[in-house]
């Protein structure tokens, strides 16, 4: 392990035969015209360990273990050469806000005063080289380290807390636990009491969904945590390590008729109850507003990772596909988060419709759609482009949120 203010190794190119778009021609696509877009969320991994060992974590059970070779904490020196670039790339391409979040493992291990510290460092140096951008800082935790001091030194840094929860009671958390194999629930419930009381530092709530929970029980439970939002998110799989429950040739829609369930209770629900993002940007495709989330659309990816060694990585999601997956060989020492725009994997997944496979492209739901997430696309046969191990979820979903919409406005559906 290098010491914390010397540069990462580089690392060779993946020798994994569908190493992400290695055959993309980036330096043809930029002489084409094609530019990329620049990155406007930052994450930060503050620390590589987690208090608990959730039974479908992709991190820590998925094919990337990279993060035991990694440091525990942040680096101090990694925190300021993170901040510096992030500048150095909100100046150079003009941007007024970008999006910074601490992510682990479980990001209060850290600490919060170090994490306030952290915040107040990216802040200062943006502040310095693009003084008209705004810095929105955010972490996402388990909770079940949610002091009050903590909440009080976050609240004081301005600095929101997103909360991963499976269900709002003990029972729809069942597969998140200690090392120890006791329930995380009791501390999980504890820290929400907390955070509650503090609307303003609570930044909503993100679920993967177990197909086997009631999806009504689950919304209606995370409701009455009154958070500001809420996503519901598919486990991270692909065709060559399937969703639970599923044999990888099936074509089975288990999870989208979970998700349909969902949908047709949260758009009914009278009063309102909290926004559902992947509904929400879903019902903004078919409206014909652009989108911005990774699982559904066409957005470019804006989103990079920083490790707590300074690694300039692809987003986790890809852990889930092979060893290596997210690396770039890049890192915030030596270079620029320009130059990671030109990394092959990025600039694929920048190109929208173009990355897809022919089987997508000519689907009425593509633009919705999108493909869906990138890493659920991967088979170990042929790479990434394939159609997400999802698909037929996905296109069930839209198909139906299109039929809701329809009802609702008199319009013709898909």
């Amino acid at each position: 392990m290098p010491a914390p203010h010397a540069p990462v190794p580089l690392p060779a190119p993946s020798s994994h035969p569908w190493w992400p778009h290695r055959a993309l021609d980036v330096a043809g696509l930029r002489r084409a015209g094609v530019r990329p877009v620049p990155f406007r969320q930052f994450v930060l991994k503050v620390h590589s360990r987690c208090n608990l060992a959730c039974t479908y974590c992709y991190v820590y059970r998925g094919a990337d273990q990279s993060w035991r070779e990694r440091p525990p904490r942040v680096p101090e020196p990694v925190v300021a050469h993170t901040a510096r670039r992030i500048a150095e790339h909100a100046a150079g391409h003009g941007l007024t806000a970008v999006h910074l979040n601490f992510h682990g493992g479980e990001p209060l291990l850290a600490g919060a005063d170090f994490l306030a510290e952290a915040a107040a460092t990216v802040r200062a140096a943006v502040r310095a080289r693009a003084p008209g951008c705004a810095v929105h800082v955010s972490l996402q935790t388990n909770a079940t380290l949610l002091t009050d001091r903590a909440l009080a030194a976050l609240a004081a840094a301005d600095v929101r807390v997103g909360v991963s929860l499976d269900g709002g009671d003990a029972a729809l958390n069942g597969r998140r636990v200690t090392h120890a194999g006791r329930p995380a629930w009791p501390a999980a419930a504890r820290g929400l009491r907390r955070l509650t009381a503090r609307p303003g530092t609570w930044a909503g709530v993100l679920c993967t969904i177990d197909p086997r929970s009631d999806p009504v029980r689950v919304y209606e439970s995370l409701a009455a945590l009154r958070p500001p939002s809420l996503d519901l998110l598919l486990p991270h799989a692909n065709w060559s390590s399937p969703p639970p429950g599923r044999g990888p040739a099936e074509e089975a829609t288990r999870y989208g008729d979970w998700l349909i369930t969902a949908f047709d209770h949260w758009f009914a629900r009278r009063p309102a109850g909290p926004p559902v993002r992947i509904f929400r940007e879903i019902i903004g495709l078919l409206l014909g507003v652009p989108g911005g989330a990774e699982a559904v659309g066409t957005s470019p990816l804006v989103a990079v990772v920083v490790d707590t060694d300074g690694a300039i990585e692809q987003v986790d999601s890809l852990k889930t596909a092979y060893e290596g997956a997210p690396a770039t060989g890049l890192d915030v020492f030596r270079h620029s988060f320009d130059e990671a725009l030109d990394h092959p994997g990025i600039a694929a997944r920048q190109l929208g419709p173009d990355a897809l496979p022919d089987a997508c492209r000519a689907c009425p739901v593509v633009a919705v759609c999108g493909g869906g997430n990138y890493a659920h696309r991967y088979r170990a046969e042929n790479g990434f482009r394939n159609r997400s191990v999802y698909c037929a979820d996905l296109y069930k979903l839209v198909r139906h949120v299109a039929g809701r919409i329809a009802e609702a406005t008199s319009a013709p559906g898909l």
